[in-house]
Order: C-alpha cells, then structure tokens, then sequence
C-alpha cells in the first residue's frame, strides 16, 4: 500500500509543472515572451535541478518505505499519507501563484524583466520544492533511525577502556593474578608488585638514547653546531657589534648632562681637525689662546670640566663674543672637539696667553687628561 501511494504522489507531482505554466500562459499572455529573460532561464533551471533531487529522493524513500512494508507499520503508513498530502497539496498553492500575474506595461513594474505575476509564481515553485525536499529528508532520517534501533550497532556493545589503560597498555588483573606478580612486601596493607614499565616510559627512554647519541655526533664528533662557551663567544660578538651600532646612532643623542670623555683616536682626530678649522682662530692651533682665553693651563672662565666645556661650546657666549656652535655640528662632533680640548692641558704651546678665570681641580673619580713632559696626552682618574 506504502509503495502504490509513493508511486502515485511522485506522479502527480511530476505532472503538476505543465499545468501550471499551461495556466499560466492563459493568465499572462506574454509569458513565453518573459521565459527568454536571464533571470526567468536562471530560475527555471533551478526548478530543474531541484526536481531532479525530488526525484532521486523519492526513490531513495521508495525503498525504505519498501524495506517496512511488510512489518505494516502505522508510522510507515502516516508517512507515506504524509509525503501524499504534501505532493498533492502543491497544486492549489500553483494556482494561486498563476492567479498573481497580471499584465503590466512593458518597463513598468518589472523584477529583472519579468512582471510581478512571472516572478512570484517561478519563486513560489522553487520555494515549494525546497519544502517538499526537506520534508523528504526528514522523511528518510527518521526511517534510518529506525533501522539503526531495530539493529544496534555492534561497537556499542563492545567494552569501553579509558584513555589512560590505552596510554599505559594496563589491564586490570583479579586477586590471583596479583599474587602471581607479588613481590612478597606489603606496607601497612599496600602490597609491592611485580608490574611492568609502561610503554610510554620505555618509549620515552628509547628516545632519550637516540637523542643522546645524535647530541654527542653534532656537538663532540662532527662538530657542526658550537658547545655552550662557543655559544657564549658568538653571542658576545654580537652584542659588540650591536652596541657599536647602538652608539654610533645614538651618538648624536648626548648633551651636556650626559657627554662623556672620548678617548677612541678616530674620535680625538675628529675633534682636533674640528678645532684647527673653526676655533684656531681665537684660541690658537695649539691652544694657547688669542682673543679667547688659554685651553691648556688649569684656569676656566666657565668651568673645565667635559660637561662645561661642551655646554660652553653647544650655547656659547655671546656677551664675549663666542656663537653658539648647536648649529654647525651635531652633539657627536662637539663632545669630540670637547674632549679634543681636555687633551690640551698641560700641554706647553708656542706663545700662551695669561691665564683667566678660576682654578680648576677636576673631583675625585673623575676622568682628568693630563700631558707628559713629551706633550702626549692621557687620561686618568683625578685622586
């Protein structure tokens, strides 16, 4: 009986599409003009393709409906009346989607070139086989499950172990077989037992072997990757070479707060070729003074320190006729002349002029340059 109404419905289903588009051609007369439209093609191939789905599944639900016909089940039954009623149900839906077309004025009132009436009815079939397919869907789902009920599946039955038993490859044993692999010592009723290592132990100490193997050919034998203090020398070198390019971009970050006694030669050559050309001509090439005051004894106008000196040079005084120097050289090239100029104290030069200002004593701990009898400059601590 199940099988003859499956039959009957996937009939009447099949022929219900030309029906509808004869009733339709009676409705609205230039609908065979509108089918050439994109939009109505794209449509009616959709149409197409979901009328095939309805088909393989109707099929597929034949032979489940077939699978249960001989148990004569109420549920089987209802289904089948089910997928019936839905089938046949479409038909007054079709004519009330043929009844909405009307016509209209040709570019007015259009969707995509179709008029209102063409449009809604291939959308109201595409919409109702999309029903239709889910219900079958569901239709079959549900005749799966009762399969899946009437035959368990055999894994369920089989017996459940946890992760850790798999992990450890441990079974639980009974008291005969503890006793087989008792050690004979018992702790306040904790019996010893014979067990063995797990596999994830063994495993675990077959791989640390490897390892160490591999480990003692790179590091001690082929000597392709360098030990713990070659390490520590490579990294070294690295943070040299780093620091250099640190400062020799951050040079031009120092001022008077944080200049400090530069004693490279690169740098002191720098400062000397700096201070022939620019200050020579009011302290001297050698330092001993002209219209500026002497820089080689211990006497300061406006302090003899490192930070004085490149602060005097930076701002400059102006009341006494020396520019400021911020303009012309970065703070790298003036904490250059300024520690050119400490190597001039103590220096003897060829006419030195009287000395001017206040004697200057350099603090205890602080970097002092100082001249030997040959005129060659050094820099020690002040005691």
């Amino acid at each position: 009986m199940a099988k003859k109404l499956v039959i009957l419905s996937c009939l009447l289903f099949a022929g219900m599409p030309l029906n509808v588009f004869a009733e339709a051609r009676q409705t609205v007369p230039f609908l065979d003009s509108e089918l050439t439209q994109p939009v109505a093609l794209v449509m009616l191939a959709v149409i197409v393709l979901l009328l095939c789905v309805i088909a393989v599944l109707g099929k597929v639900l034949f032979y489940a409906v077939d699978t249960y016909k001989r148990r004569n089940s109420p549920i089987v039954k209802g289904l089948a009346i089910l997928l019936t009623g839905t089938l046949l149900g479409s038909g007054p839906l079709f004519a009330q989607d043929t009844a909405v077309g009307e016509p209209v004025a040709s570019g007015s009132g259009l969707i995509g070139g179709l008029s209102p009436g063409s449009f809604y009815l291939l959308f109201g079939i595409i919409v109702l086989e999309v029903v239709i397919i889910l219900v079958m869907v569901g239709m079959f789902r549900f005749l799966a499950g009762l399969e899946r009920v009437k035959h368990p599946s055999p894994l369920k039955t089989k017996k459940k172990f946890a992760w850790f038993e798999k992990l450890n490859n441990t079974k639980s044993v009974d008291a005969q077989s503890e006793s087989e692999i008792s050690l004979g010592h018992d702790y306040d009723g904790i019996g010893e037992l014979d067990n063995p290592t797990p596999p994830w132990w063994q495993w675990g100490f077959v791989l640390s072997v490897v390892f160490g193997i591999a480990y003692m050919y790179v590091y001690h034998i082929g000597k392709t990757a360098p030990l713990q203090l070659e390490e520590l020398a490579i990294a070294n070198k690295k943070a040299e070479a780093a620091i250099k390019a640190h400062l020799a971009v951050a040079g031009n970050m120092v001022d008077e707060t944080t200049v400090e006694m530069l004693a490279d030669a690169s740098d002191l050559a720098a400062g000397q070729n700096v201070f022939v050309s620019a200050c020579a001509a009011c302290h001297a090439a050698d330092g001993g003074g002209l219209v500026g005051p002497n820089l080689t004894d211990d006497y300061w106008l406006h302090g003899g320190s490192i930070k004085d000196v490149f602060k005097t040079i930076k701002y400059g005084v102006p009341e006494k006729g020396m520019k400021s120097w911020k303009d012309d050289y970065s703070p790298r090239q003036i904490a250059q002349i300024s520690s050119y100029i400490m190597t001039l104290r103590g220096k003897v030069p060829a006419a030195p002029k009287e000395a001017q200002g206040d004697l200057y004593q350099p603090e205890s701990g602080q970097p002092e340059v100082v001249a030997d009898s040959a005129g060659v400059s050094e820099v020690a601590l002040a005691e």
